[in-house]
């Protein structure tokens, strides 16, 4: 694993290419579907998928949103909101639109929060937690 800024101490943060098919959905919705997945493994955080922009259906049903937090390991996140109708989960996606150097690998690929979609699959097998 790299280690992204000096003096981060025991923090550590690896970026792969996933080299499987992942899709996730909200709202019974396919929203995410790569082939070119990365996976982001960080100490003490459950890893997580990012997508390329192409592969998720942002024109559809994500809206950017005011949020905006600082990952002092990965850098400034952007977030969108899903919309479904009169359904919305607030803040469901992330991405890092120009992160620092050491996750450059990441930039502009969406995330969503693991636990706010209805379910995620690797190739065709349904997973219940993302992959160690």
């Amino acid at each position: 694993m790299a280690d992204p800024t000096p003096g981060s101490g025991d923090q550590r943060i690896e970026i792969a290419d996933f080299p499987h098919r992942v899709r996730t959905s909200v709202c019974g919705i396919v929203i995410a579907d790569t082939t070119q997945a990365k996976i982001l493994r960080e100490t003490g955080h459950p890893a997580v998928f990012y997508f390329p922009p192409d592969d998720v259906r942002i024109a559809d049903f994500l809206t950017p949103t005011d949020k905006s937090t600082i990952c002092p390991y990965k850098g400034a996140a952007s977030y969108w909101t899903f919309r479904l109708g009169d359904h919305g989960e607030d803040n469901l996606a992330w991405a890092y639109p120009d992160p620092i150097p050491a996750c450059a690998a990441i930039r502009g690929y969406l995330a969503f929060y693991w636990d706010r979609m209805d379910c995620w699959f690797v190739d065709d097998a349904q997973i219940q937690a993302p992959p160690s």
